[in-house]
């Protein structure tokens, strides 16, 4: 079983725009679809449509508009009363496949229930093959409550954040993270260099990143959109190349990979095909519209892996 955490849960709204957004401008919208959303939803859908057991842990109350909609899809979950409504992420999207996100701080959460939704997290996360921790932090909350979490977790796990999140969780347990999953722009933020550091030249990301593989920390998924993806490791390097698509949307596309990545490891693929698997579900994110989540079905074939180290 896959377990997810979602501490700053939303209802993702996507706005088909009828003509490209224009900054100042009347523009009419085609159609309005809202979905379940947060990272930690996106991966537990993704997991779940491959058939495999998932359960998504979030803070929301039961006549919250995202918790009916939870229900109505089926998805497996455990929720901790809150007491306000969650927020609206609003995706502005434009027929090229551009998308242009709005997204809400967030209600904030007490300390019980941050307590409450850690103990639901550490009783799933005992029989659980990953627990991953998603998404930006709500307002008020600690910035290394992911290290703290993951010090505690019995379950290997991954963590896709950014921000002071990010460094605070690798700051805090980096030999407790078995993965992260950045993309370029993050791990720069991170390490204090350019994003194009981490571009182009695998093995040159590769020695950026060592400095956090020597800290203790398992693995890094880096995702480059267009360009792929790249998995370093103290075991090596690998670099997969994203198939040709026709970019839709790509709301969902990391959390896709990352799910791609996690179904790999629970199935006893090597780190080659664990990348494979999380190129072809980013891919396969970024060609379907809105927030859809991807299933088997919408997956090209993998792409070629190359070991650079």
């Amino acid at each position: 079983m896959i377990v997810t955490l979602t501490p700053n849960p939303s209802v993702d709204r996507t706005i088909q725009l009828a003509s490209p957004l224009c900054r100042g401008g009347v523009i009419r919208s085609r159609t309005t679809h809202d979905d379940p959303g947060g990272k930690g939803v996106n991966v537990a859908q993704v997991v779940r449509a491959a058939g495999v057991r998932t359960l998504a842990v979030l803070p929301g109350d039961d006549d919250d508009p995202l918790m009916r909609r939870l229900r109505e899809k089926g998805l497996p979950h455990e929720s901790v009363p809150l007491g306000s409504a969650l927020r609206i992420n609003i995706t502005l999207a434009e027929d090229d496949g551009t998308t242009t996100k709005i997204n809400e701080p967030g209600p904030e959460l007490a300390p019980h229930v941050r307590d409450r939704l850690a103990a639901a997290l550490a009783t799933a996360s005992v029989d659980a093959s990953w627990a991953a921790l998603c998404g930006s932090l709500p307002p008020g909350t600690p910035a290394d409550w992911y290290g703290e979490l993951a010090e505690r977790l019995e379950a290997p796990v991954a963590l896709d954040t950014s921000g002071a999140a990010l460094a605070s969780a690798v700051e805090r347990a980096p030999a407790s993270l078995a993965l992260i999953k950045p993309n370029s722009d993050e791990l720069g933020e991170l390490l204090g260099v350019p994003a194009s550091e981490f571009e182009g030249d695998p093995a040159q990301a590769g020695e950026r990143a060592r400095p956090l593989l020597e800290r203790g920390l398992g693995a890094i998924l880096l995702t480059l959109g267009a360009q792929g993806a790249l998995l370093l490791s103290r075991e090596g390097i690998w670099s997969a190349e994203a198939p040709r698509i026709t970019a839709r949307s790509t709301v969902g596309a990391g959390d896709s990979s990352l799910a791609g990545y996690l179904l790999g490891s629970i199935r006893g693929a090597d780190p080659g095909e664990c990348l494979a698997l999380a190129v072809a579900y980013g891919s396969a994110a970024a060609s379907l519209p809105g927030s859809q989540m991807p299933t088997p079905e919408d997956l090209l074939d993998l792409p070629a892996v190359r070991r650079v180290a």
